[in-house]
């Protein structure tokens, strides 16, 4: 059965889904295993393909039992006897790796044959609704959704979730009544982790030094990080004179850092981080940085992904000393593997990933440990020539099996995989491993300071181990703690399921952090290190709130943003006494005198519709009958009248204004007028963007992550109505909208239709 983008479709999994399949080697033969073992090669309904699909990339396959008995699982998929809702169940059952499938256990599991009603769902959420009702009546929306769906889950775990949410949905309409603007006021939650944002703790950005917050390289230089050894014999990790030496000829006593991201994926302000740590190092100690391509995995590596990286790391304002790849050095790197071999330190393993973890977890050494040196040498050059399948060997290094982090015991150095490579191609079927490629690359390019984020810190031992058995340069390695952000993920695993199974609209949605999504919603490269440098170089975990980085993007828009005006709801305004239209003039920019613009003053304008009521109120500075307020650059406007429509809803207010502005009211609207007599204005679609999740760290939700996702994150509106300059903007301008926050033009826009990204409001509704 050959792969093909129609067999795909034809078990209903939309196009592009099928597409990345087909250029994804694993998920592509786990889709096809799939479909061959369910049977359905002619195809099968869209919600029988959709369950066959996330069984062939989340089914625990890792577990040998599981494995043996998924064809007698598919056939409850395909015989609807196991939809959708029931799969986590399925899985957990699965995850203990049960030897014999076992119909009576697994259908109680699973809940087969259980049919919840629409009653019995009905009911579950009204019990739960009644049991958080005082606090829904408090909180209103602003109540986690996803509280109200995993207590549901609790009553009828086999509900139809897709439903039981639309019940939800009705039942909180019914007791709350409509969305109100209070409601989208996002209140502080009482949690001591976030980092608050404290204006008055943040420096100006022209007032600090680009990179104040880097230690000095001579205090780094020559410190020796105290580290155990595989046998204990050398605790301080330290460079012989002589390689020490050859490093400082090749360096000129220079600081040498590199930015090492894998190329299988879109990168993130996590990434920005590092970036600024990596290349903001250098720059401090005029040093220099490799932009270094850890490229030793072709199944997730593309082309496209080497290309995106490249150019935002020219977008975030850096300039690498040199390109490189790990790829262009893995003629060395067998090389040295195979002089690993020949000095006793690694050998040629058949265990599976599953016996690999077994044996680690009890501190037993494989069965192949020991074997000759010149039968591992053997087998590893008949890995390099192909002659062995995928699986059925690795390289392992010959490490301590006395270290008590059982995850790092004889850790794998090579392993066979054939599968083109984006630079290489098909020239190397067996790829090194990041524990064996990242410090002999670091190595072999004179890195000076190996900086990368804590998570690496268990593989520190092994990092000097390999260098020390390869007597080679030891660069000095330190680690600082990662970004995590509130209301988003940025596990590139989340990442690419939001993207994928089009929760979001691409990588580069501006919901998203990746820095193309954030660079397309408006924010300035500069603003991003400005921020990246605020928080700092720390080894505690922190999770910074979104609210701390839209300051910094706030702050340089209000300097550089020209202001301009748009009315995203527009209502209409006929000014009666104005019998001839006049020009007056608008401020581009607010520290420029110079810097203004010029629109007309018609009998016709448009306003923003909700700064009109029927109904007046003291702490209402809009208009309404009798009221008056100031149009913004022009004169003082008084609503005498207003029409409705049938429906009663207002369409039309009627105003005078007054030429001699003796009103002064408190009252200040944006506006725009009719480019000319019966003209419309320029019509625009802009599209407003929220946090992406509800809760401050849906990590912490584990497998309901998805179910957090904030349901108004997106709004996009149609015929808002702009001033005529903004006829000439293209993709990347960024302006002030005033009264309503900066925006950026997007990608979309074209010469028939402008459309705007809100990057940030005006002001942080987050305190």
């Amino acid at each position: 059965m050959e792969a093909s983008v129609e067999l795909f479709c034809r078990i209903g999994i939309e196009e592009t889904t099928a597409q990345n399949i087909m250029v994804n080697p694993k998920v592509r033969s786990s889709v096809l295993a799939v479909i061959k073992e369910a049977g359905v090669q002619n195809g099968c309904n869209k919600s029988v393909g959709n369950v066959l699909y996330t069984v062939a990339t989340k089914y625990p396959a890792n577990r040998a039992n599981a494995l043996r008995h998924r064809p007698k699982f598919l056939s409850y998929v395909t015989s609807g006897k196991i939809k959708s809702h029931q799969l986590d169940a399925a899985f957990r059952y699965f995850s203990s790796d049960p030897e014999e499938f076992l119909v009576e256990d697994f259908e109680r599991v699973c809940g087969v044959g259980v049919v919840v009603s629409p009653e019995d769902a009905e009911l579950a959420v009204e019990k739960v609704l009644e049991k958080n009702k005082a606090k829904l009546l408090d909180e209103r929306y602003k109540f986690n959704v996803g509280i109200l769906l995993a207590q549901v889950r609790e009553l009828q775990p086999f509900a139809d979730f897709t439903y039981v949410k639309k019940v939800i949905d009705k039942k909180m309409y019914e007791l709350l009544g409509e969305r109100t603007a209070e409601d989208d006021v996002k209140t502080k939650k009482k949690k001591p982790k976030p980092e608050e944002v404290k204006k008055e703790e943040i420096l100006p950005v022209e007032e600090v030094s680009p990179y104040s917050i880097f230690p000095k390289p001579e205090d780094n230089i020559g410190v020796h990080v105290e580290i155990r050894f595989s046998d204990g014999t050398v605790l301080n990790p330290a460079n012989t004179k002589a390689i020490l030496e050859k490093h400082l000829k090749a360096t000129g006593g220079r600081v040498y850092t590199r930015f090492p991201p894998e190329p299988n994926g879109y990168l993130h302000i996590g990434h920005a981080k590092a970036m600024f740590v990596d290349f903001g190092f250098a720059c401090d100690a005029n040093g220099c940085c490799y932009l270094r391509f850890d490229d030793t995995n072709p199944d997730a590596e593309k082309e496209e992904y080497i290309e995106h990286i490249k150019e935002i790391v020219e977008w975030m304002g850096w300039k690498p000393f040199k390109i490189t790849y790990s790829s262009d050095y893995f003629q060395e790197l067998y090389e040295l593997a195979v002089e690993l071999i020949k000095s006793g330190h690694a050998y040629v393993d058949h265990q599976t990933a599953d016996e690999i973890k077994e044996y680690r977890e009890n501190f037993k050494e494989s069965p192949w440990r020991n074997r000759p040196v010149e039968e591992s040498l053997d087998l590893f050059e008949k890995m390099k020539a192909g002659l062995i399948e995928e699986g059925q060997a690795t390289l392992r290094m010959k490490q301590d099996m006395k270290n008590e982090n059982y995850n790092m015991l004889d850790l794998i150095a090579y392993r066979v995989k054939k599968a083109s490579h984006p630079r290489t191609k098909d020239k190397w079927c067996i790829y090194p491993s990041y524990d064996f490629t990242h410090c002999i690359v670091d190595s072999l390019e004179n890195i000076s300071h190996s900086l990368c984020t804590l998570e690496f810190e268990s593989r520190r031992v092994s990092y000097y181990w390999l260098l020390d058995r390869l007597n080679l340069y030891l660069p000095y390695v330190w680690e600082y703690s990662r970004l995590n952000m509130t209301n988003n993920v940025l596990s590139k695993r989340k990442l690419n399921r939001l993207v994928t199974e089009k929760y979001v609209d691409g990588w580069d949605d501006p919901r998203l952090l990746t820095l193309a999504g954030l660079r397309r919603r408006g924010m300035p490269a500069t603003a991003i290190n400005a921020f990246c440098r605020s928080i700092g170089i720390t080894r505690s975990d922190n999770l910074i709130r979104m609210d701390k980085l839209e300051h910094f993007v706030r702050d340089e828009l209000n300097k550089t943003a020209p202001r301009t005006m748009v009315v995203l709801h527009p209502l209409k305004v006929v000014i009666e006494n104005l019998e001839a239209a006049e020009e007056v003039e608008g401020k581009r920019l607010p520290d420029d005198p110079s810097a203004t613009y010029k629109m007309p003053f018609t009998r016709v304008v448009y306003i923003e519709r909700s700064d009109f009521r029927t109904k007046d109120s003291k702490d209402f500075y809009g208009l309404a009958k009798g009221k008056s307020a100031l149009l913004r650059y022009a004169y003082p406007i008084t609503c005498v009248d207003y029409v409705c429509d049938k429906d009663g809803e207002v369409i039309e207010i009627r105003a005078t204004y007054d030429a001699k502005k003796s009103i002064k009211p408190k009252g200040v609207l944006h506006w725009v007028p009719e480019p000319a007599e019966g003209a419309r204005p320029l019509e625009v679609e802009v599209r407003l963007f929220d946090r992406l999740f509800l809760s401050e760290d849906p990590a912490e939700l584990k497998d309901t992550w998805l179910e957090d996702l904030n349901p108004h994150s997106k709004q996009v509106i149609h015929g808002a109505f702009a001033l005529d300059n903004l006829r000439t903007a293209k993709p990347g301008d960024r302006f002030q909208f005033e009264r309503t926050g900066y925006f950026c033009v997007d990608p979309d826009s074209s010469a028939e239709k402008l459309v705007f990204n809100r990057t940030v409001t005006l002001k942080t509704s987050y305190p």
